[in-house]
């Protein structure tokens, strides 16, 4: 088939490396436009956009997908199918209703659970057991088409988001092209999402990283998974930014330490390889993470070079 593919961050370009290696053409690939980034703020490429160039397929980069010189454009690609994966911008009806086999989507979640953005983050952040990819028909509306094929994964007692994003991105290509494959042969099932079981989630913010010690042990080490690599989980040490990279949840006992008279977010046990934060519920042992102006480093590392004292309260 004569695909068009769109697409922009990671996990697309990690998709649309599967679909260049498989029998389907792909004629054009869409995504964002270029964004400043780094301390320098000089431009760069979506991710999409460089794996695009290196194969030499024209790229094309709207500033809105319901431009009419766009849609124009797109036309001239005569595409039989229109590829999705992670585009950032809802399709017009012009566009999704232009090829032969219709717009089909790469969506990182088990529909219709996680609807909208960062069904990754969501799913370590909610603890939850199992996630996946979804092959759809997209829809006017965001991630309501009706599902072709959905592949699960099982997420490690350690996941993060970048270990999942990683993990969907690889499944994700594969299940693409035989939905692709289906499609072609008339032999793809065409299932309609129980609207009773949906749920959406938002788009994450630098803010969501803040960590509230005053909530349970088991919810803040899920956050600092689930917003790991980015935005990142953090709290302040003697009004420095400290972030979190790994933790455990520990009981009260096993950390060795009584916790009466200490508040929520104080250190109450530092050890030659970690240290204890007192939360609303549990212990949270810290291993991994990075102070103000540092590197990332192990809490090893970290208390070799600075005295934690017992009773420091974090949030600070």
């Amino acid at each position: 088939m004569r695909a068009v593919f769109m697409g922009t961050p990671e996990i697309a370009a990690t998709v649309l490396k599967s679909v260049l290696a498989s029998k389907h053409e792909v004629v054009a690939v869409v995504t964002q436009t270029d964004k400043p980034k780094g301390r320098g703020h000089e431009m760069a490429f979506p991710p999409v956009k460089e794996v695009a160039l290196a194969a030499g397929i024209p790229v094309l980069q709207p500033q809105r997908a319901t431009d009419e010189a766009f849609i124009e454009e797109l036309k001239s690609y005569q595409p039989d199918i229109i590829l999705v994966a992670a585009y950032g911008k809802l399709l017009p009806k012009a566009v999704l209703d232009m090829p032969k086999f219709g717009c089909i989507n790469v969506h990182a979640s088990l529909l219709p659970k996680y609807r909208g953005a960062s069904p990754i983050q969501w799913a370590v952040l909610n603890g939850d057991e199992k996630s996946g990819v979804t092959i759809m028909h997209m829809a006017e509306t965001m991630d309501t088409g009706d599902i072709i094929m959905t592949k699960e994964v099982v997420l490690a007692p350690d996941e993060t988001a970048g270990s999942l994003h990683d993990k969907l991105a690889d499944i994700g290509g594969p299940l693409l092209i035989e939905a692709m494959d289906a499609l072609e042969t008339g032999r793809a099932p065409r299932i309609r999402q129980k609207e009773e079981e949906a749920t959406h989630v938002k788009m994450l913010d630098k803010t969501m990283g803040d960590l509230d010690f005053s909530k349970p042990a088991v919810q803040l080490e899920r956050w600092i998974r689930g917003l790991n690599p980015w935005p990142t989980a953090y709290t302040k040490l003697d009004g420095k930014l400290l972030k979190l990279w790994k933790a455990e949840v520990i009981s009260a006992e096993e950390a060795g330490k009584g916790t009466k008279g200490f508040e929520t977010g104080a250190i109450i046990a530092v050890s030659k390889d970690s240290f204890d934060v007192l939360t609303g519920d549990g212990v949270l042992r810290i291993r991994e993470l990075q102070l103000e102006g540092k590197r990332k480093m192990t809490a090893e590392e970290f208390l070799r070079g600075f005295t934690l004292e017992v009773g420091t309260l974090l949030g600070r």
